[in-house]
């Protein structure tokens, strides 16, 4: 156990989010969702989109910004098209109920689409590609953010860090691949996190607002994110722009407000996934195999995902534990 840390299990984590989360206005089977999503990402090491959220979510539901009661709202206008309304309520419980519809469409004609709008940040896409390739199928995700980064070469901030996930389903049951990353060199948590704690952060991960190279998780936060590879970056976190915000009907990153802000209007963000049955195809799960045979004759080399493997417990700074508890209390 690291100095000075608290060992706290999953369970715990769950327990104490969905309190946290129904004692501040979340329906209970809302809450449910939300909290799977931060135990999932806590058993990850994903710490940005695990507890690190819960107080935002807690401010945020009894300030409006997100509707903790709400019933989101399935519409099929096309066979092969889901689009659920999330009526400015949680990410987690909109796409658990147009899930369903959409795999069946998925099944019937090979491909569907799944567009989720005017909802909350979605924070980890990879816990919803996850379960759609647990589900048998293919799944590829994106989402977008408040304003954070600007092209390459410019100052004007454009898009957020509008993260793209992917997962492809093993055939019985689990996964065989998945990565779940920012269209930028890092996420933005990582750089809030640096300044709350003080540190510098690497060059190479944000410009300040002159566009010069930064270390200063302020002068960073100030200026803009830079894209992964540059322009090839530019181009993916641009893909997700227009199917996120275009394809769902809600806020382009322009005109979504910061995501932690306590008060202030919803974020409706949009996240658009798209789900296809290998068995539609002539023969993708031999190309898999080939594919990861070929990658495992390096030493070391794997898949992304493979191996990965939740954790039964995390160490949490006891502060940070004893404040996520107090959030629980008022339940």
């Amino acid at each position: 156990m690291a100095e000075g840390c608290v060992t706290v299990t999953l369970d715990e984590i769950y327990e104490v989010s969905l309190r946290a989360l129904v004692g501040h206005g979340a329906a209970p089977w809302v809450a449910e969702h939300v909290a799977d999503a931060i135990r999932v990402a806590e058993s990850f090491g994903n710490k940005i989109c695990g507890l690190y959220y819960l107080e935002s979510y807690c401010q945020q539901l009894v300030s409006g910004r997100v509707l903790g009661a709400v019933e989101p709202e399935v519409k099929t206008p096309r066979s092969g098209a889901v689009l659920v309304d999330a009526k400015y309520g949680f990410a987690q419980p909109a796409f658990a109920r147009g899930l369903p519809t959409a795999l069946a469409a998925a099944r019937s004609c090979g491909v569907a689409s799944l567009a989720v709008g005017h909802a909350h940040t979605c924070t980890s896409l990879g816990y919803f590609v996850e379960q759609i390739a647990r589900a048998g199928m293919i799944g590829l995700g994106m989402t977008n953010a408040s304003p954070i980064v600007a092209a390459p070469g410019g100052k004007q901030r454009v898009i957020g860090t509008n993260p793209m996930a992917f997962a492809v389903p093993d055939g019985a049951g689990g996964v065989a691949m998945l990565f779940d990353q920012s269209t930028t060199t890092v996420a933005l948590g990582k750089i809030t996190m640096a300044k709350a704690a003080g540190q510098p952060i690497p060059l190479g991960w944000a410009v300040d607002c002159d566009g010069q190279p930064t270390t200063d998780p302020e002068a960073a936060l100030a200026g803009s994110l830079v894209s992964m590879g540059g322009y090839k970056g530019w181009g993916f976190g641009l893909m997700a722009e227009l199917l996120a915000a275009g394809m769902t009907g809600s806020l382009a990153s322009q005109d979504v407000a910061p995501l932690k802000a306590p008060e202030g209007a919803p974020h409706d963000l949009g996240q658009y996934y798209l789900l296809i049955d290998p068995a539609a195809g002539a023969d993708f799960e031999a190309r898999l195999a080939q594919v990861a045979g070929a990658v495992a004759l390096d030493e070391g080399a794997r898949m992304p995902g493979q191996g990965r493997a939740p954790r039964p417990s995390v160490e949490v700074a006891p502060d940070f534990w004893a404040a996520c508890q107090a959030l629980a209390a008022r339940g």
